[in-house]
Parts: structure tokens; C-alpha cells; sequence
């Protein structure tokens, strides 16, 4: 037909000069080939150096044989060299070998950060090498080279690698570059399971990377593509990998090391990227010599002995505090039934020692009516009481009575009364919100010397409840608080197994022995000290609390009248806030990193303020700050916790308002417990400060009402004006921790000024708080020395914080880290047990004559 024909040729002449047009449209330095590529294949041998060149018509290919033995692996290494400058135009290699086909273009370019490129001419890769079941077996390959150039010249040389097994125990020193990685082969030894192995190098940079990959071609050893597949890090001096057998079917594994392009991963600077007029911004620049000695070795790790044992030392060490203050309280018990006659006398053994469960102690009936204390005095205050004997004084009496305290009352009166019934008979809401009863607090709280009984006038059922919401608040947070917890780091760790980034974790990688899916069992064990001594706290004070109970279901005297208030909530949510670090923590350490940083402190900031407040709340039961006060306190905080690492490197304006905020808040708490809460904060605050300052300080220059609490106050003024000035300052980088010392430093000033005013008042330590205070203080001063080694830490780059890493030091199982785990734990218990009984010694003394400071 005409018309398919024309149509026919219409397309044939579309064709043809489309192809016309594609022939044109290419560069013109491209050689046009003038027929088929000549092919040149040579024999070639191992250990020579091949002097040759390629051109658009020429294709080399060297032939090579070796021999491979089943029992013997020898790696095989090939070495390019391209002495042309034309980047544009890059020689080709391909090897060809059995299971495998690796290929690479010299110059080699290797992107960096911001899509640089970078250009290397010597190029050095090692060959898969492929498995063999024969005994002997010759294998082939080829090296194939080609090139689009019209002229270049190339050096090429392939040998065999020695040390490519390396051996357990042994040292092996070798060079790297980023154009030129390095990988070598570990065999499993008989009845070894895991392994370590760990690189090191005495020059910090250039930034380099250690893979560890299954026994499978092609082997992953360039910048770009060695994190597709095995477990690797970066490093700059140090580097270690646990490796398990279970992991690695053919029970071997490659070491890979590969130098990067840049050094930002490992913290280093980005280099300078020259750009000349003439040059394009995507033309590569050339590296020269960016090489790195490193020294690699393998060494097994411990057995499942070694856990085993580990485990069980770890039980008994904690399990030996429950046998420990068992027999302390079987021993007291026995000595009280064989004494209970002998108790008459004040000097008996048995009231020499505080109980540590607290066992309520009757009164001989001939120490009725004589005051406990014969002088007990207040230091140099000047208003202690008569050495006359004096019985129990009712604080809700009469006007006289309740001001003065100088009434007195028989016991047989005190112990007539109902258990739970308070010397008030308004519950807490009533008794504030009358204007009468309102004057009445100023009139009491702002007496020059306090005693007990006049901060401990409401209701006790009221102030029961009161301090029980703390324990139930806090264990409403920590559910709330630590189930997004749990799964957020079982997401990170199976995120680290299914992605090989070791780099996620800030472990201390030379101590972390794996089991099942944990990366650091050791780190997450030692926080068992944590939770178990938490709950033998939480039995202490079970146990002391049914025992008081029954003291009050027998009306008995000293629990009604004497001795500091008795009140257990705060000491449960103590316990519970114990039990809640070492949980939070072994969750931190699970994948300890830069955004979970606050689940190890968040209690730590906890357990100081309830510290702090309970500690206030002995001497202080009537005004001591509500659960949700304090709680939303702590909540702010942690808040700035979370603000100031987040936002506070090297941010002034955050230093700036933290530490306007950090002194206001230290002025407005400082008035709050100097007028014992009788001030207000609203718009005359201002006209009664410039009143107080005139009478005071210009009508007549007289001394603060109260001295002791003013001294208190000052010294706390001073050293948290000063913190807030380091800070601003210097900025510390760990700002988590810095916020913590500031809590530590103020609970120590408060426990400190606690204790010198106790031994001013003529008060004084029994055995059991003595010895709890000696003996926590030691163990407070080891542990701080074991946290502050710094194993590793999250402000730096995961390769810097592994420079930090050391050895095991405990049973080839546990760091430093781990024995600050055991040792703080022990003595946050030992400081807890100072708190519940350090006042053990006024439980015969009327709160008449106990004073509050």
C-alpha cells in the first residue's frame, strides 16, 4: 500500500536524524570510537607491579590464580594508582572473581556532608574471598580496565594480605585510608561464644569507622556504604564491639575499617573547601593523604559463669542488708523481753540504742512527773527550761497555758485520752479559715523560741492524710511516669539490634556484656540495689509505723505527748522514690543518650526535695508544704532540667534568667522560713520591706528576732548566689548535674545546720544514727569518686565519649559506673535510716521542750 510505505519511510528518516542529533549533542571530548574496542588479556602474577595505560579502544584485562585451602584463608589485595588528572574522565576496574563482582572507578570520589566531593587517585580494596569445600582449590579472577579517556596511565598491583585471620589475644597494626579501607577475618575458637574487639590508634583523627559483617561478598568497606549492613562505630582513638557466636552462622565474622572523608561525625572541624574563580562548585577536591594507624585485637569475653556469679554477688550483697536488719530487730526484741523488768532505770542499755524498727517503749511508772531532760537547754538562746520536774503540758489549754507551757499535766491524764484524737478538735480547714484562730498562728509563729508543741496543734488525723498524698502522688507518677519510659528504650535497643548503630548508645563499650537483647546487662543489673534497699526502707518504715499504731491503740503516754510528731508519709514516698531511680535509671542505661538523660535524674531531684522537706517537716509538722506544692516544684525543676540542656549550651540569655529565677526563688523561700509563712506576697510587700529596713536598720540598729534561723539563711543565701554566679559564668555543660548539686548542696547546708542545732539544744545522737552517719558518709565519699571517673558522656560526639571508656574493674563484669550504682544505692539507704532515726533520742522528751529550729 502507498500510504504505509511513505509512512515507513517517514519514520526511518525520523530515526536517522534523531541518531545524527545524538551524535552531535556529544561532548566534544569524548573520542568517537573507530571501530570494536581492542581487548589485551595478559597473565599476570601476584606481588608485581603492572606499569601500563587504557584508552576509549583499549580494554585490559589481567588474568590471576591462586591457590585456596579449606583451612587456610589468605586475603587478596588490589592496588590502583591513576597518574591522570582528568577527574571527569575516570579509569574503570572491575574484578571478577567467584560469588563476587567488585568494580570502582579511580579517581574515586567520596561524598562528605553538604554533598562535597572528594577525590582520591590511589585506590587499595581487599577481595571477598569465597569459600571453598575442596581441599585444595584453584580459584581465578580478573581485573578488568577500561577507561573513556583518550590516554591514561595507571599502576596496578595485587598481593596477598597478611595477617588476614587474626588471631585471638594478638595485636595487629595496620594503615587505612578513606580510598584504601582495610578488613580482615575472626574464626570463633572452640567453645568461645562472644568476643570483643577492640580497636585503638594514637591520633584522634582523621574520624574513621569499625564494622563488624558477616562472612558474605560483597564486604561493605567504603564511607558511603558501610553502615548498610553489620554493627559498626565511629571512631577516633578508641573502639569496641561485643561480638556473639549466636549471631553469626558461619561462626566467623570481618573487622572492617574504613577512614571517613571528614571528621564532623567524630567531633573534628569540617575542612576547608577551596573554590576557585574558575572552578565549579561541584568539582572534587583532592584529600591527598588522609591515612591512620590503628592497632586492632580479639579477645573473648567472660562466660555465662561469670554472669551467673556476677547475679548472685549482686543479691547478696543487697539481700545481706534484709538478713542484717532482721537480726537487729530479733536481737532488740529478745533483749527487751529478757529487760522488760530492768527498764525502771534511765541508764538501762536498752534506751542507750534506738530501735530501728522503732518499738514503742513504756515509761517506768517511778520516771512519772520528772522531766526527761533535767537541764535541757537550747545552746545560747537562754530560755531553756527549769531543772525542776515538770510533766507532759497541755499546748491546747488555756491562753496562759498554751504560751507560756507553763502548766502542768500527769501523764496518767495524757494517756486517758482517745488514740487518734488530736489536741485540737477543728480539722486543718476549719482551724485556718477562722480570723480568730488566724491571729492565733501569728501570735504562736512568731514567738522568739519555738518549741515542737507549737507547730504540732493540728489535728493528727488531718495532718495523717496530708502527708500520705505524698506517697500516693508519687506513686501515681512513677506508673504514669515510667511506662512511656519502658517502651521507649526497648524501642531504642531494638532500633540499635536492627540497625547495627552502635553509635545511638553512650555505653562504656569496653565493659558492656550483652544478654538476650540488652546491650549492657552489667549497667542495668547494678541498679537491682536501688529497688531492693527501696523496699527494705518501705518494710522499716511498715514496721515502725504498726508498731506506733499500737502504741497509740494502748494510749500510750510517749506516743501521744512526746518525741517528734510522728508522720510516715513522707518517709514512703522516699522509699518509693528510691525504688523509682533504680528503675528509671536501669532504663536509662538500657540505651543511655542525649534524649533520655532525664529518666536517671528525674527522681535523684526528687528524693533531695523530699529529703529537704522532710527533714523541715520533723520540727516544722503544722506549716510543712503541701504534696502538691512540692511536687509542682520538683516538676518545675525538672523543666529547667530539661530547658537548660536542650537550650543552655552556650545560650546566655538562658543563663541570664536561670539565674534571676534561681535567686529570686532562693530570697522568696528564705522569707518563707524565717516568718514561718506568716507573710504575704501581694502589692504592700514593698512598703512593709522599706518599714522593716527603717526601724531596724535606721531608727535603731538592732539584731535579727531570729538568729538562728537568720544564720541558716544567710549561709544559704551565700552559697546559692554563688552557684547561680558559677553558672553564669562558667556555664558548665552537664547542666543536668549542675542543677542537681544545687540540691545536694542545699540539702547538706539544711542537714548540717540540723545537726549543730540538735547538739546546740542540748539534744544528742544515739548509737544507731551516729554509726548510719559515719558510715554513709564514707560510702558517699567512694561512690563519688567511682561517678566522677567518667566512663562516658552524652555532651560529646559517641566516638570522643568512647575515648572515655576503661576495662571492667569488679569480677571482670562491673565499671566505675556500676559501682556508683551499688555504692550510692547503699548510701542513699544509709542516709534515709539518718533521717528516720536521728531524733530517736527525744522519744521520752515532752514537746514542750523540744525546740524548733
Amino acid at each position: 500500500m502507498p500510504g504505509a510505505g511513505a509512512a515507513a519511510l517517514a519514520r526511518g528518516l525520523l530515526a536517522r536524524g534523531l541518531l545524527a542529533w545524538a551524535l552531535l549533542a556529544l561532548p566534544p571530548a569524548l573520542p568517537q570510537p573507530r571501530g570494536a574496542p581492542r581487548v589485551e588479556e595478559k597473565e599476570a602474577r601476584f606481588n608485581t607491579t603492572y606499569a601500563d595505560w587504557v584508552d576509549a579502544n583499549l580494554l585490559n584485562i589481567y588474568a590471576f590464580n591462586h591457590s585456596v585451602r579449606r583451612n587456610r584463608t589468605e586475603g587478596v589485595r588490589v592496588s590502583v594508582n591513576v597518574l591522570s588528572d582528568r577527574k571527569d574522565l575516570p579509569v574503570l576496574f572491575v574484578v571478577r572473581q567467584k560469588e563476587a563482582v567488585v568494580s570502582f572507578q579511580v579517581p574515586l570520589i567520596l561524598r562528605g556532608l553538604y554533598q562535597r566531593k572528594y577525590a582520591y587517585q590511589e585506590v587499595s580494596r581487599t577481595l571477598c574471598q569465597p569459600q571453598t569445600k575442596a581441599e585444595v582449590e584453584t580459584q581465578h579472577f580478573y581485573v578488568d580496565v577500561s577507561t573513556l579517556s583518550l590516554n591514561t596511565s595507571y599502576q596496578l598491583r595485587v598481593t596477598h594480605v597478611e595477617n588476614f585471620v587474626l588471631r585471638t589475644n594478638e595485636r595487629f597494626s595496620f594503615n587505612a585510608t578513606a580510598a584504601q579501607p582495610q578488613y580482615f577475618k575472626y574464626e570463633f575458637p572452640k567453645g568461645v561464644d562472644s568476643v570483643i574487639v577492640k580497636v585503638t590508634s594514637a591520633m584522634a583523627f582523621p574520624c574513621s569507622v569499625i564494622s563488624i559483617q558477616d562472612i558474605l561478598c560483597p564486604v561493605y568497606d567504603l564511607d558511603n556504604n558501610v553502615a548498610f549492613i553489620g554493627m559498626y562505630q565511629t571512631m577516633t582513638k578508641k573502639a569496641a564491639i561485643t561480638v556473639q557466636k549466636k549471631d553469626f552462622p558461619s561462626n566467623s565474622f570481618y573487622v572492617v575499617v574504613v577512614v571517613k572523608t571528614e571528621d564532623e561525625a567524630c567531633g573534628g572541624a569540617l575542612p576547608y573547601y577551596p573554590l576557585s574563580k574558575n572552578s565549579s562548585p561541584d568539582e572534587p577536591v583532592d584529600q591527598h593523604n588522609r591515612q591512620k594507624t590503628l592497632e586492632v585485637m580479639v579477645s573473648p569475653t567472660i562466660t555465662s559463669e561469670a554472669y551467673v556469679s556476677s547475679v548472685l554477688f549482686c543479691l547478696g550483697i543487697f539481700l545481706s542488708f534484709y538478713v542484717l536488719t532482721l537480726f537487729i530487730a530479733c536481737w532488740e526484741s529478745c533483749r527487751r523481753q529478757k529487760r522488760k523488768g530492768l527498764l525502771a532505770a534511765m541508764d538501762s542499755p536498752s534506751l542507750d540504742t534506738a530501735s530501728l524498727l522503732g518499738h514503742a517503749r513504756s515509761i517506768p511508772t517511778s520516771f512519772l512527773g520528772h522531766a526527761p531532760y533535767d537541764s535541757y537547754g537550747y545552746g545560747s538562746f537562754g530560755n531553756g527550761s527549769s531543772s525542776s520536774a515538770e510533766g507532759v503540758t497541755d499546748s491546747m489549754g488555756s491562753a496562759e497555758v498554751s504560751y507560756g507551757y507553763t502548766g502542768e499535766r500527769s501523764l496518767e491524764n495524757v494517756a486517758g485520752r482517745p488514740r487518734l484524737d488530736s489536741l485540737s478538735s477543728v480539722e486543718e480547714d476549719d482551724y485556718d479559715t477562722l480570723a480568730d484562730i488566724d491571729y492565733d498562728k501569728n501570735v504562736i509563729r512568731t514567738k522568739q523560741y519555738l518549741c515542737v508543741a507549737d507547730l504540732a496543734r493540728k489535728d493528727k488525723r488531718v495532718l495523717r492524710k496530708k502527708y500520705q498524698i505524698y506517697f500516693w502522688n508519687i506513686a501515681t507518677i512513677a506508673v504514669f511516669y515510667a511506662l512511656p519510659v519502658i517502651q521507649l528504650v526497648i524501642t531504642y535497643q531494638t532500633v540499635v539490634n536492627v540497625t547495627g548503630n552502635q553509635d545511638i548508645c553512650y555505653y562504656n563499650f569496653l565493659c558492656a556484656h550483652p544478654l538476650g537483647n540488652l546491650s549492657a546487662f552489667n549497667n542495668i543489673l547494678s541498679n537491682l540495689g536501688y529497688v531492693l534497699l527501696g523496699l527494705l526502707f518501705l518494710l522499716i518504715i511498715l514496721q515502725r509505723e504498726i508498731s506506733y499504731n499500737r502504741a497509740l491503740m494502748r494510749n500510750d503516754a510517749h506516743a501521744l505527748e512526746c518525741g517528734i510528731p510522728k508522720h510516715f508519709g513522707l518517709f514512703y514516698a522516699m522509699g518509693t522514690a528510691l525504688m523509682m531511680e533504680g528503675l528509671l535509671s536501669a532504663c536509662y542505661h538500657v540505651c543511655p543518650n542525649y534524649t533520655n538523660f532525664q529518666f536517671d535524674t528525674s527522681f535523684m531531684y526528687m528524693i533531695a526535695g523530699l529529703c529537704m522537706l522532710k527533714l523541715y517537716q520533723k520540727r516544722h509538722p503544722d506549716i510543712n508544704a503541701s504534696a502538691y506544692s512540692a511536687y509542682a516544684c520538683l516538676a518545675l525543676v525538672i523543666f529547667f532540667s530539661v530547658v537548660g540542656v536542650v537550650f543552655g549550651k552556650g545560650n546566655t540569655a538562658f543563663w541570664i534568667v536561670f539565674s534571676v529565677i534561681h535567686i529570686v526563688a532562693t530570697l522568696l523561700l528564705s522569707t518563707q522560713l524565717y516568718y514561718m509563712g506568716r507573710w504575704k506576697l501581694d502589692s504592700g510587700i514593698l512598703r512593709r520591706i522599706l518599714h522593716v529596713l527603717y526601724t531596724d536598720c535606721v531608727r535603731q540598729c538592732s539584731g535579727p528576732m531570729y538568729v538562728d534561723r537568720m544564720v541558716l539563711l544567710v549561709m544559704g543565701n551565700i552559697i546559692n548566689w554563688s552557684l547561680a554566679a558559677y553558672g553564669l559564668i562558667v556555664r558548665p555543660n552537664d547542666f543536668a548535674s549542675y542543677l542537681l548539686a544545687i540540691g545536694i548542696c542545699n540539702l547538706l547546708l539544711y542537714f548540717a545546720f540540723y545537726i549543730i542545732m540538735k547538739l546546740r539544744s542540748g539534744e544528742r545522737i544515739k548509737l544507731i544514727p551516729f554509726l548510719c552517719i559515719i558510715g554513709t558518709s564514707v560510702v558517699w565519699g567512694f561512690a563519688l569518686f567511682f561517678f566522677f571517673q567518667g566512663l562516658s558522656t552524652w555532651q560529646k560526639t559517641p566516638a570522643e565519649s568512647r575515648e572515655h571508656n576503661r576495662d571492667c574493674i569488679l569480677l571482670d563484669f562491673f565499671d566505675d559506673h556500676d559501682i556508683w550504682h551499688f555504692l550510692s544505692s547503699i548510701a542513699m539507704f544509709g542516709s534515709f535510716l539518718v533521717l528516720l532515726t536521728l531524733d530517736d533520742d527525744l522519744d521520752c522528751v515532752q514537746r514542750d521542750k523540744i525546740y524548733v529550729f
